[in-house]
This record gives C-alpha cells, sequence and structure tokens, in this order.
C-alpha cells in the first residue's frame, strides 16, 4: 500500500502528535472535577474544598467562599472556573497573614524540566483570570525539595472580564526535584498577603526562599466584602512557549484526581457466630498516590454487629469489618467513605 493510502500516518507526525501530548503537568487546570463538591463557604483555614487538586492555603486573611462556577471565556471551550469569594474583609492584613490558590506536584512529574542540571528548562504557565479587583498579582513556584522560588507578577486590567495570562518563569541549574512520589513544586497564585511576603523585591530569578520577597506588590483580594477572583485553564508546561490549552477526556481526568481522592460506596453482610468478626476488602478506583487517610462519611445501618471498622489500607485498597453481636445475619449496610493522600 502506497504512503499515501488512506489511513497512513507518517513517523514524523507520530513522533510530533506525541511531543505534543502530556504537556500539561496540571491536573483538572478547566475546574472539572469537583469530587468533594461545587461550593463551600465560611472558609477561614487552607485545605481543599471544590474543584480537585486545587487547595487554598490561608492564614488569618479573611474568611471565604470557594466555588466552582459555570463561568469560563467566551470561544476558549473552558466551560468551569473556580472563584474565591470574600465574605469576611481584612483591609489591614497582619505581618503574617496570607491567602493564595495552592497547586502540589509530584517531582517524578516534573523530571522533564531538568532542574537542577546544565540542560535546565524553563517553565511557562498560562491561565485564564478574572477579578472585581484590578491591580497586580503574583503567582510563584516554590521548590519544596530545595527551599527555593521564583515570583512573577501579572495585571487585572479590566474588572470582571475574562483575561489571558502566560507567565515565562526561568531555568534552574540549581536544586534537582526528587524523582518520587512526594511534594516537590508548589504553584501558587497570591490573593493577599502581610508584610512578612511583601516588604522586599519580588524575586523574578530562582533563589534560596526570603519570604519577604514572595509577593511583593500583591493586591488583597480581602480588602472588601465581595471581592472576588477566577481561575481556568492553568497550564505548566516545558519551555517558553505556550501551548494550547491540553484539552482531555474528563474520564482520564477525574482518574488522575483520584489518585489522591476518592469517594467511595460499600457494605458488609455475613452470617456468623456473636464473637465473630467478618471483614470485607474494597479496591479502590485507581491505584493512590501512597496509602491513604479512610474517613467514613455516611454511616451504615447496623443489625446484629458492632459499628464499622477499617483496619488495612494500602495505595491499592481498603478492609473494612464488623464483629457480629448476636448469632445470625449481620449487616453494615449502605456506607459511604472517601480515600485521601493529597500532596
Amino acid at each position: 500500500m502506497s504512503k499515501r493510502s488512506v489511513g497512513y500516518i507518517s513517523e514524523s507526525v507520530v513522533s510530533s502528535l506525541n511531543e505534543f501530548s502530556n504537556r500539561n503537568v496540571i491536573i483538572n487546570g478547566a475546574m472539572q472535577v469537583a469530587q468533594r463538591g461545587t461550593s463551600t463557604a465560611s472558609i477561614t483555614t487552607g485545605g481543599f474544598y471544590t474543584a480537585d487538586r486545587f487547595a487554598i492555603e490561608l492564614t488569618t486573611l479573611g474568611t471565604w467562599t470557594q466555588s466552582v462556577e459555570a463561568d469560563a471565556p467566551t470561544g476558549s471551550g473552558f466551560g468551569k472556573s473556580l472563584k474565591m469569594l470574600c465574605t469576611t474583609a481584612d483591609a489591614s492584613p497582619a505581618a503574617a497573614d496570607a491567602c493564595s490558590v495552592l497547586y502540589k506536584l509530584e517531582g517524578q512529574n516534573l523530571q522533564q524540566f531538568l532542574k537542577g542540571t546544565a540542560s535546565a528548562k524553563q517553565f511557562t504557565l498560562s491561565f485564564w483570570v478574572k477579578g472585581t479587583t484590578t491591580g497586580t498579582y503574583v503567582a510563584e513556584l516554590f521548590d519544596v525539595d530545595n527551599t527555593r522560588q521564583v515570583s512573577a507578577s501579572y495585571s487585572i486590567s479590566v474588572a470582571n472580564t475574562w483575561e489571558k495570562k502566560t507567565i515565562t518563569f526561568p531555568a534552574d541549574t540549581t536544586g534537582a526535584f526528587a524523582n518520587d512520589n512526594g511534594l516537590s513544586l508548589g504553584v501558587l497564585f497570591w490573593l493577599g498577603a502581610g508584610s512578612n511576603f511583601t516588604s522586599g523585591t519580588l524575586n523574578t530569578t530562582w533563589a534560596a526562599e526570603v519570604a519577604a520577597n514572595r509577593a511583593v506588590g500583591v493586591t488583597n483580594v480581602a480588602s472588601a466584602i465581595n471581592n472576588a477572583w477566577q481561575i481556568t485553564g492553568v497550564q505548566l508546561e516545558v519551555g517558553a512557549v505556550a501551548t494550547p490549552f491540553e484539552f482531555e477526556d474528563i474520564g482520564v481526568t477525574l482518574r488522575k484526581c483520584q489518585r489522591y481522592y476518592q469517594v467511595l460506596n460499600g457494605s458488609l453482610a455475613t452470617y456468623s457466630a456473636a464473637g465473630e468478626a467478618n471483614a470485607n476488602y474494597y479496591r479502590h478506583l485507581v491505584q493512590m498516590r501512597a496509602t491513604p487517610t479512610i474517613t467514613i462519611t455516611t454511616n451504615p445501618s447496623y443489625t446484629n454487629s458492632s459499628a464499622l471498622t477499617n483496619d488495612e489500607n494500602s495505595a491499592t485498597g481498603s478492609r473494612f469489618y464488623v464483629t457480629v453481636t448476636a448469632t445470625g445475619r449481620a449487616f453494615a449496610i449502605g456506607f459511604v467513605y472517601t480515600a485521601a493522600i493529597e500532596l
């Protein structure tokens, strides 16, 4: 068959397609997956609340509602965004106050940046952002393995209008990322900070962490009630060029998110003598990053048995058991549990 025949794909085309895939090291940058729910109010501490993989880092700087909104730039291909809404203001931050949206990455997913070598590559971060407050904002890369960081400022020029931003951070020939499943890099979008983080000179080249240089000039979104900041289309990739956002099948994104957090269902029924313990083992939906923490979120109805107990966990599955309290059939029906091993 001729190479011109329908269905033939040349080796050069295959090579270029492979290079173009798996560019974005950010999971769920389009904010499509929200296993924990789509809105959480009265947030005063850091943690994971809505869109998978995107956390809040927060130290006494206002009170917030975080939500996943059906709001995105027209014609961009995105349908959702992550929104931070200030519901209790803090117009005068104390020195240690800080608020940011934080994304954490495993070291083994960052080896292509060749950080800490003579061949180190640049990092390009692109995203869409919208805010009620115009001004200067700060994005930061924080190397946890080597306590190094680099920051860059960007502007929201027009209130309540989606704007596309692209930031290229320099390469870093000092300090390699560990090639393992631990936390190596944080990507921070600063929404306000006190003088501990703003009193120096913004550090725009990689250097050992100096806290005062991390968020210099950042606008304080917490300065007034109903101030808001939204983001979508987050992509971090190797090199100095921001390529088009890497859209992927929602099932693929969900499975990637489940490496860190899963919501599962189970039940247990047995016929045994009183005093015997009986168990069921449940495999996780995907293998997780490491052994997770298990939380039973909806307790079952019990018949002839003790309360449900989780006694065995691994990255691949968890075991639950009941102890029979009366000879006959014992049930622990309809429980829901989460498995979490975020970075």
